[in-house]
């Protein structure tokens, strides 16, 4: 009978090639392949077998070869490592029998792939969506190669890394780690598998920004995670989902989804990649409250402003959050306020202020503002509707009297309000968040307040913990 079977034989371990791989190749009259794959099947063969090699990097003369001898009635195998249908001899064996127009019939059985076996070695990362490409640029030009990295990057895609380099290969991956930083977070779990089955197995876990290229050949497989993907235990996990399902029943996360979402679609649309974690971490909640890019341009922050109070808050430093009105208060998520331990306040409210105010000659807020001093000199202050009360504020600083861990400068409107933002700059020792001219708001105020209680979930470019 005129049969060829394709065969993948998988990784390399002889406990990987499945029973169905085995029993053909204890039928083949001939068994067709790259040489170094034949001693995991020669154990396998009948007497008289054929074990016929055409070398590396000639698989249509493979091809001819097994078809050659499949019209002489013989019963052919044609092996490939891992699955023959994923970068392996099932596409050309089927294109050459249209080519030929011949009649002899094709079987394929499938093996277990490199990157299934890489994936179980590093854990769970494949729960998820997941897609394949190859580097190699032998049979399909680096533009297209390019454009498919680009879009498993963008749409978030577990990606499987095939041929990452070769001896006349040697930028493309650096390529590859390049594009997905500007889509993914610096902490995305990234695997890689060197012979993975085999006696030189050599499995490594890391993260998108410490993944170092040279550190893989052409025998290595690599898989990055997508934006649901963590470390535990030095493995890999991607969650399909179903704990979270059945754990939070209140649908919590399903809010975070989306906002983790919607800081991945701003970044990627931020005319700047290289922005400092802690000032992309402000300007991704900025953005996300007002949907105005225009941010990118006029939000400010002192060097390592997010950071350093983000520290304060974790050291115990950093107790109070004093606000200029009580919608900035409202906006701080409570969540992390109780996580944290943190007291956000307004004074608008308290009654020593309409008395204050009305004997000093000054507004409400200006009144709030000397009261918190009074009891919280020390206070993270944020201001997102007043300028008035930040003028105080900063006056309240050249006294002597107040002594803020820090101040976020967002009033809002027409008049004083740029004067303000400008009174606050000169206090080069206190960490500041100021947006620009004319712009601000409750809402910005607040989020900024958020961007600080959450900076440690962003390198993982995880917002909405506490939603």
């Amino acid at each position: 009978m005129k049969k060829i079977i394709v065969a993948g034989i998988g990784p390399g371990s002889p406990q990987d090639i499945t029973p169905a791989v085995m029993e053909a190749v204890r039928e083949a009259d001939a068994v067709v392949g790259y040489k170094y794959y034949f001693q995991f099947v020669e154990s396998y063969l009948k007497p008289g077998c054929e074990c016929i090699d055409t070398g590396m990097k000639r698989e249509s003369e493979r091809a001819e070869q097994a078809f050659a001898l499949a019209e002489e009635n013989k019963t052919v195998v044609v092996i490939s490592s891992g699955d023959a249908g994923i970068y392996g001899m099932a596409p050309l064996i089927y294109e050459m029998k249209l080519q030929r127009d011949s009649d002899v019939e094709i079987t394929t059985l499938p093996g277990i792939s490199a990157f299934q076996k890489a994936a179980s070695l590093l854990g769970a990362p494949i729960g998820h969506d997941t897609c394949i490409i190859s580097l190699s640029d032998l049979m399909t030009p680096w533009e297209v190669i390019e454009r498919r990295i680009e879009a498993a990057a963008m749409g978030d895609f577990v990606t499987a890394i095939y041929n990452p380099k070769s001896h006349g290969r040697y930028w493309q991956l650096y390529r590859l780690q390049e594009i997905f930083l500007q889509h993914r977070a610096t902490g995305t779990p990234v695997g890689y598998v060197h012979q993975a089955g085999r006696e030189e197995e050599i499995v490594k876990v890391t993260t998108l920004k410490d993944f170092n290229p040279e550190d893989v050949d052409m025998f290595t497989v690599i898989i990055i995670g997508n934006s649901q993907s963590y470390i535990a235990d030095s493995k890999m996990i991607t969650p399909r989902g179903y704990y979270r399902n059945q754990s939070e029943p209140t649908g919590n996360k399903i809010g975070q989804n989306i906002m983790m979402e919607s800081f991945r679609t701003i970044k990627n649309e931020l005319s700047r990649q290289d922005y400092p974690l802690d000032h992309l971490w402000a300007l991704l909640h900025a953005i996300h409250t007002t949907a105005d890019f225009d941010m990118e341009r006029i939000l400010h922050t002192d060097e390592h402003a997010v950071a350093s109070l983000f520290n304060k808050v974790k050291d115990g430093t950093l107790k109070t959050i004093v606000t200029d009105v009580t919608m900035v208060t409202s906006g701080i998520r409570k969540g992390a306020l109780e996580r944290l331990g943190i007291t956000a306040k307004c004074y608008l409210s308290d009654a020593r202020v309409a008395e204050m105010a009305a004997q000093e000659g000054c507004t409400r807020t200006q009144a709030g503002i000397r009261l918190a001093v009074e009891e919280h000199p020390d206070a993270l202050y944020a201001f997102g509707n007043a300028p008035t009360a930040l003028m105080e504020l900063c006056e309240l600083i050249r006294k002597g009297k107040a002594h803020p861990a820090g101040i976020i400068a967002a009033p809002v409107g027409f008049v004083h309000v740029r004067e303000s933002k400008h009174m606050v700059k000169p206090f080069h020792d206190i960490p500041k968040i100021i947006v620009e001219g004319r712009k601000g708001g409750s809402n910005l105020a607040a989020t900024l307040c958020n961007a600080i209680l959450t900076f440690d979930d962003a390198e993982q470019l995880k917002p909405g913990r506490d939603l």
